[in-house]
């Protein structure tokens, strides 16, 4: 029974500090202004470039529109995870509602996949039977989503690599300017060359994209919900990270899961040196290197060597 006390059961002394705040449970700023502006922003731009993709003939572009569309929802699960991870948990819901957004995530990737399904198929049928397209308003809105995607993503200034949450929005943005420049391109070819052809193959291209975007929020949402490891979280790095701690003599029962789409826990029995370091210190490095490695929950059990 000795090998598995607290180390507060161990240690009285412990028992009566506290590690500080930060360290104890990291949450990193949010930033709602910028998931207010994207999702506002994209949300416009899907409205005006549904309406023109169906006004003028351009599948490319109702493509392009579905893929933002499916990208604001995305947005907002951010932002919620933003506003949820900030929530304080409660007795029946001990971990917080971060996992509410997981739930959204997989129905969000269904209806992206069906989105993209009817994206191809159209586009396969217009191979048979072509549909004329009026290029000019076709450039303007999706140069537009060149514009707008690029401004959001600037929106979360240039420290979104330190968080995840914040990146994967980054990511979506970017891959949305991409996608309305291929559109862009796609309506100049047509307007100069008269290639009528070239709308639904960019379409069915888009789809495909739309597709790959659905399946990997899928994937990553069953991940989840399995208490799978999160992306961007290396386990050999962390059991390591742990070992090479002054006065830990091994690691075992490392357990890491998603509370939320931002927040990242662990759990993890240490093997400690007591003549080495004490309890208190020890505690404080291992939590303070968790969090430079994305984890921002940690429960450890020290144990002696």
């Amino acid at each position: 029974m000795a090998d598995h006390k607290q180390s507060h059961q161990q240690h009285p002394a412990v028992s009566r500090q506290r590690l500080p705040k930060e360290i104890q449970h990291e949450h990193r700023d949010g930033n709602p202004a910028a998931f207010r502006w994207s999702v506002l922003l994209n949300s416009a731009l899907s409205g005006l470039q549904l309406a023109i993709g169906i006004g003028f003939g351009s599948l490319a572009l109702i493509g392009d529109a579905l893929h933002n569309l499916g990208d604001v929802a995305g947005l907002l699960l951010g932002w919620g995870a933003e506003h949820l991870s900030a929530r304080p948990a409660n007795k029946q819901f001990t971990y917080g509602f971060g996992r509410s957004t997981q739930l959204a995530a997989m129905i969000n990737s269904s209806f992206i996949l069906m989105a993209s399904a009817v994206i191809i198929v159209e586009g396969l049928q217009r191979f048979a039977k072509p549909v004329e397209v009026t290029a000019g308003p076709v450039a303007i809105a999706a140069f537009i989503g060149i514009l707008v995607n690029l401004g959001s993503a600037r929106l979360f200034g240039h420290n979104h690599n330190h968080d995840l949450n914040k990146k994967a929005a980054v990511v979506h943005l970017l891959t949305d300017a991409a996608v309305s420049g291929a559109v862009f391109v796609s309506a100049l070819l047509v307007q100069f060359t008269g290639i009528q052809w070239l709308d639904p193959f960019t379409g069915i291209i888009v789809g495909l994209a739309v597709a790959w975007t659905g399946w990997k929020l899928l994937r990553q949402s069953v991940v989840v919900a399995l208490d799978g490891v999160p992306p961007g979280i290396d386990m050999e790095k962390v059991e390591s990270t742990l070992a090479a701690l002054p006065g830990v003599a091994g690691v075992h029962h490392i357990h890491v899961w998603g509370t939320s789409t931002s927040q990242t826990a662990l759990t993890a029995h240490i093997l400690r040196n007591p003549q080495a370091v004490n309890d208190m210190e020890l505690l404080h490095n291992a939590k303070g290197a968790l969090a430079q490695l994305g984890i921002d929950h940690s429960t450890l059990q020290l144990e002696p060597g």
